[in-house]
């Protein structure tokens, strides 16, 4: 089989490197604090976990993924539940909380299983990569210098504070992509499928075990494109050759 070139956007976070898992951990932390700042409150982990996923996702869908909005996130969930217990705030926990949410973007970087196998695949088969990710420059670029990550997409890389249809339209305008042979591979069904499926490209949602709310949305099949949903990121080359044996096969019976 002849391999076309296709023209492969990736996402960066929780896609080729762990990222949610950190803030979990953070915001377990940040469960035990509160708990103990609220003790005789009856405040359990599930309201605290409500309020603090409510402010953020309504954050994010206004500011983007700005770094400073996670630990405000944490400050505004205690500043919630000190009023409603009329319990005083103190400088000193809201302080901590701040060191505490920006401690997430200090966390050493780990890659996904078989990333590097994965990237080398579809390098050596002739495919152009791009990475496209959300975030701030500063952070996003300390990930990609520690994965060497230049090696695979030189300076195809994107990085965009927020991460929708328009952004993505704007790269897809301006750079060299023929939609009928360009993907997009990602976690998140909002910022990665959603925008590729509306700008008329492929995708490949890499479902994860446990799913950020933001990152949920229903979605619109697109006719013109095709959409796979897999939960390794082993299996992305696969599915792209696979899809393109199919397509040959299409214009030789057409």
């Amino acid at each position: 089989m002849k391999i076309i070139k296709q023209h492969i956007l990736f996402d960066l976070d929780d896609t080729l490197v762990y990222c949610n898992k950190y803030f979990n951990l953070v915001l377990g932390e940040f469960f035990e604090n509160m708990q103990e700042w609220f003790d005789g409150h009856a405040l359990t982990v599930q309201q605290i976990r409500e309020k603090q996923l409510e402010i953020d996702v309504t954050g994010v869908n206004k500011l983007g993924f700005a770094s400073h909005h996670f630990p405000q996130s944490l400050i505004d969930t205690y500043r919630y539940f000190s009023q409603k217990f009329s319990k005083p705030t103190s400088h000193q926990e809201e302080s901590y909380l701040t060191k505490l949410g920006m401690s997430v973007y200090d966390q050493e970087v780990e890659p996904y299983p078989h990333m590097v196998e994965t990237l080398e695949n579809l390098k050596s088969a002739g495919h152009a990569l791009y990475l496209y990710t959300g975030g701030e420059t500063v952070i996003q670029q300390r990930k990609i210098d520690q994965m060497k990550l230049s090696a695979y997409f030189d300076d195809r890389i994107y990085i965009r504070q927020h991460k929708n249809i328009e952004a993505l339209e704007g790269i897809l305008s301006t750079g060299p992509f023929e939609r009928r042979v360009t993907w997009m591979i990602g976690n998140s069904l909002r910022t990665d499928i959603m925008p590729a499926v509306t700008a008329g490209i492929h995708s490949i949602y890499i479902k994860q075990p446990s799913e950020w709310q933001y990152n949920m949305v229903e979605l619109q099949p697109n006719p013109e494109t095709s959409m796979y949903t897999i939960t390794a990121l082993e299996e992305v080359p696969k599915v792209i050759h696979e899809n393109i044996q199919q397509q040959q096969q299409k214009r030789t019976l057409g």
